[in-house]
């Protein structure tokens, strides 16, 4: 859909001097103008703010590998010069002191901030007025609501995101993106509004891998992925129907299948793992986000309980009846999930298998289920989705790829070379 570069590409044309800062900028305002009353992707927008950054940045000398690239920000995010509201009306009208960590690093390293992206209500699962732009009448997915909206409308060039248990692999399935969730830890979490500690990891969505590396690595301070390779030799990909396959759509299926096969074709070696056999790790992993969000969570229950949405008040009040010998036993349950997951790898470098149950739902009400998602939030390795094909309804499709954690070069060139088969077969 979009017609905008992406982030890696724009940096080369003004690189190269095949543009400015400007007149970059002034293309993203006419998709923004454009796509934006349909598709509600930003919560916050100040374009005379990005103009005037374009104008400094094309005066000056370059500022880093992101120079005159527009971006935007997922609102969880905190920024010293727009409003960051976490999605919530507690918070309507909050203006931080400062940028995030992640915002702070990609502005010093050139980026033009755009605007603050729609998150769901504080990344969980109440959703904001976003749609998803190849159908309106549809969910973009979510936390990551608005950034993968964005992107896939042509509104950012790349933009940050956040996953506690699918907000951005599911989204940017959804929406035809590539969504890249690094290792844990990778990017820092300084000045962004956390849900479940332990879970919460910074990201990227963007049009190509390359793009959501690149964003990535000035975040996370990276240069070794900012422009990742792809291997000589076809790491081994294992292909893993999980053991919610069933939950998935026929599409999806066939599309996954389909992926698996060119991938053989291209000389790549495909193996069929095994189901781990931790159906109960998705309860589990939902249970000990829930005991996190309702401590994460204690001054705004305190101060106006009344403004959180029904979804968000259930998931405070079944952590706090979770007690500590329950929440122990939950860990445990956790870890043992681990280990399993981490035996996948001993057959294979990197693990392919759904980013969502298929297709993205008829409706505004919900944002689809982290189904396929959360056990990789939890084992905190990365993971990427990217396109692989259509729905029954022509609606894009995502193959997720993932891997140990701390193997964030060895996915991110993985994905690369994943990538150009797949969008063979999308052509």
């Amino acid at each position: 859909m979009t017609l905008i570069p992406g982030a890696a590409e724009a940096a080369r044309r003004i690189a190269r001097g095949e543009t400015s800062a400007a007149a970059l900028l002034e293309a993203v305002v006419a998709r923004i103008v454009a796509q934006e009353p349909r598709v509600r992707a930003y919560a916050a927008l100040d374009l005379d703010a990005a103009r005037a950054q374009a104008a400094a940045l094309d005066r000056g000398a370059p500022r880093g590998p992101l120079h005159g690239v527009p971006i935007a920000v997922k609102d969880v995010f905190d920024t010293a010069d727009l409003p960051t509201a976490y999605g919530s009306a507690i918070w309507a009208g909050h203006r931080p002191r400062a940028d995030a960590a992640a915002v702070a690093l990609a502005r010093a390293a050139g980026a033009v901030i755009l605007g603050k992206t729609v998150t769901t209500e504080f990344a969980s699962y109440t959703p904001g007025a976003t749609a998803n732009p190849h159908d309106v009448t549809r969910t973009p997915g979510g936390s990551s609501s608005g950034s993968a909206a964005a992107v896939a409308a042509g509104m950012a060039c790349a933009a940050f995101g956040t996953q506690t248990a699918g907000s951005i692999i599911r989204p940017a399935a959804y929406c035809g993106v590539v969504g890249y969730k690094p290792s844990f830890g990778m990017i820092p979490r300084a000045g962004m509004k956390p849900l479940a500690e332990s879970f919460d990891t910074a990201g990227t969505l963007a049009p190509t891998v390359a793009d959501a590396a690149l964003l990535a690595s000035v975040a996370a301070g990276r240069a070794d992925i900012a422009a990742p390779q792809a291997p000589e030799a076809w790491p081994v990909i294992g292909l893993l129907r999980t053991d919610w396959w069933d939950e998935a759509e026929p599409a999806q299926h066939a599309a996954l299948e389909a992926l698996a096969r060119a991938l053989s074709a291209a000389g790549a070696r495909v193996v069929d793992l095994p189901a781990p056999g931790i159906a109960r790790a998705n309860d589990r992993h939902s249970a000990a986000m829930a005991w996190e969000v309702a401590r994460a969570f204690a001054w705004e229950r305190a101060a106006a309980p009344q403004l959180f949405s029904p979804k968000f008040t259930e998931i405070c009040d079944r952590g706090l009846r979770i007690t500590p010998a329950e929440h122990a036993a939950i860990r445990a349950d956790l870890a043992r999930a681990c280990v399993v997951l981490r035996a996948l790898f001993e057959g294979c470098d990197v693990v392919l298998t759904p980013s969502a149950p298929g297709e993205a739902p008829r409706g505004l009400a919900a944002t689809g289920a982290p189904t396929f998602n959360r056990i990789w939030s939890l084992l905190g390795g990365p993971c990427l989705s990217l396109p692989c094909g259509y729905g029954a309804e022509a609606m894009p499709l995502g193959a997720q790829l993932a891997a140990l954690p701390g193997q964030d070069a060895l996915l991110l060139g993985t994905a690369l070379r994943v990538e150009k088969v797949a969008a063979f077969g999308l052509r």
